[in-house]
């Protein structure tokens, strides 16, 4: 009886021990992403993020960003009609979407940038990560991010795609690059990978510090048609990879220095765009040779078996996931164990590689470090 007690107690010491914040360190400094001159919101060293919002005739002022419960972060008003507020804890490393909420309406922060996500620009907040030098701004040579008007009479419209090209790209004009066709998730278009993600810039770190081949990076938008979260399985490709496969790759490769057969080309996405992925590169193997997939599925040795020349063609499956994306198992992971699917194709023979982000979920830095540990592997 005594025995139980004393592990009743110590249960109830360790549950008032996990309630126990942590003190929050005051060295708030604005965010990375803030309006020029903005000097909120701001983040510490410890991950929190605080906010200061002007809305003196509000009744509720509520950030969607943080762990404050379902609600997101409520602010407090001041006497100064000021609302302002700290995050209850710590967010995770990296770049997120918040909104506000001010007495029902949902607005932008104007203390920072905004970002295309959830199908609407959202405004954005970056974490400082541990790690964050692979895709910080140096002093090193950088490529050209440039904005391509490509025809596209199957949706009959003239659609946009962003292209990154190498340092020292067009300089020899004899000289031609493979190509990654790389894509977004959902509710984002084809600014995301560089502007939350930061392709450029991790393509630019890693070709200075030769670890990859340069190549040329193209990003377009993954719809065709609008599609509402939560009904993604009935989503029809078919349509997309038309504009992809049919339309925006001879378009590239008619105005752009690449090599342009299937063992220089390659296809990757994060999310809805690796579900994009998996759908396209298996039923055009004679067009992509190596295949990335970020938190957007997996390759199941039922994949193999059912999609002809698979072990012969594919000289890279690459898989990741954010580490607690495994512990809650987002997005559904269907086909089975994502890091058993891994080690079973590459017992079968097949270049496979799988990736765990450390100490991130369904977000950006999960994505920014997948880019960096498939780049070097891709145009072997």
């Amino acid at each position: 009886m005594l025995k139980h007690t004393l592990v009743a107690l110590l249960s109830v010491f360790s549950l008032f021990g996990v309630a126990q914040q942590p003190t929050v360190i005051e060295d708030f400094k604005p965010s990375t992403l803030n309006q020029p001159g903005k000097e909120y919101p701001m983040v510490n060293s410890q991950g929190y993020a605080r906010f200061r919002v002007i809305a003196p005739e509000a009744q509720s002022v509520i950030v969607s960003l943080g762990l404050g419960g379902k609600g997101g972060t409520k602010l407090v008003k001041g006497a100064d009609s000021v609302w302002t507020g700290t995050t209850e804890g710590p967010m995770d490393e990296g770049f997120h979407y918040y909104h506000l909420t001010i007495d029902g309406g949902i607005f932008n922060d104007p203390g920072t940038l905004n970002f295309f996500g959830s199908t609407r620009w959202e405004s954005g907040i970056e974490i400082p990560a541990h790690d964050k030098d692979f895709y910080a701004l140096k002093d090193v040579p950088h490529g050209n991010v440039q904005q391509v008007l490509f025809p596209s009479p199957s949706t009959n419209s003239v659609r946009r795609a962003f292209i990154y090209t190498p340092p020292g790209y067009g300089k020899d004009k004899n000289k031609r690059y493979p190509v990654l066709y790389l894509q977004h998730g959902w509710g984002e278009d084809e600014t995301a990978w560089s502007n939350q993600g930061h392709a450029n810039l991790i393509m630019d770190n890693l070709i200075a510090e030769g670890k990859v081949k340069p190549f040329i990076i193209v990003m377009t938008y993954g719809m065709t048609n609008e599609i509402k979260f939560g009904t993604l399985k009935s989503f029809d490709i078919k349509p997309f990879q038309t504009v992809l496969v049919n339309e925006l790759i001879p378009y590239v490769d008619a105005n752009f220095l690449t090599l342009s057969d299937r063992n220089n080309r390659a296809m990757a996405g994060l999310s809805m765009g690796g579900m994009e992925t998996k759908m396209i590169t298996l039923a055009n193997l004679d067009k992509f040779a190596y295949i990335g997939l970020f938190s957007g599925g997996t390759f199941s040795m039922e994949d193999v078996n059912n999609t002809p020349g698979f072990k012969e063609k594919v000289k890279l499956a690459f898989v990741s996931f954010g580490s607690r994306e495994l512990e809650h198992r987002w997005p559904g992971f269907g086909g089975g164990d994502p890091k058993e699917n891994a080690e079973a194709l590459k017992q079968a023979g097949i270049n496979s590689v799988f990736y765990v982000s450390p100490g991130t979920a369904h977000e950006f830095l999960s994505w920014r470090r997948s880019l960096r540990e498939m780049a070097p592997l891709l145009f072997k």
